[in-house]
């Protein structure tokens, strides 16, 4: 029993290393702060915004919460002749909490 609960921590730990050192290829923004900048910066770069309001408060006046990535929005970008291309990233959608 002790062997099984040693490998499960040991197993527990590494797949949080692993996830730790995992990083998003496009950084979005904090995630704290005026959310009309954040917005902005996001939109910016390419990216698709949707906002969820948490409260009342007027979007020039609300701070960011959290800030979630989805999926990636990508084009086809044409190959010359009968080539049929290729999708190509060109941003994503970001879901913006704000308060």
């Amino acid at each position: 029993m002790k062997k099984f609960t040693i490998a499960t921590t040991a197993a527990a730990g590494l797949t949080a290393g692993v996830l730790g050192l995992a990083a998003p290829a496009n950084a979005a923004p904090s995630g704290t702060g005026d959310a009309l900048e954040t917005i902005s910066q996001l939109e910016a770069g390419g990216n698709r915004v949707v906002v969820s309001r948490l409260g009342s408060t007027p979007l020039s006046e609300a701070n960011v919460m959290s800030i979630r990535a989805g999926a990636d929005i990508k084009e086809r970008v044409r190959g010359s002749g009968r080539d049929r291309g290729y999708l190509a990233v060109v941003g994503k959608v970001y879901y913006v909490s704000v308060s």
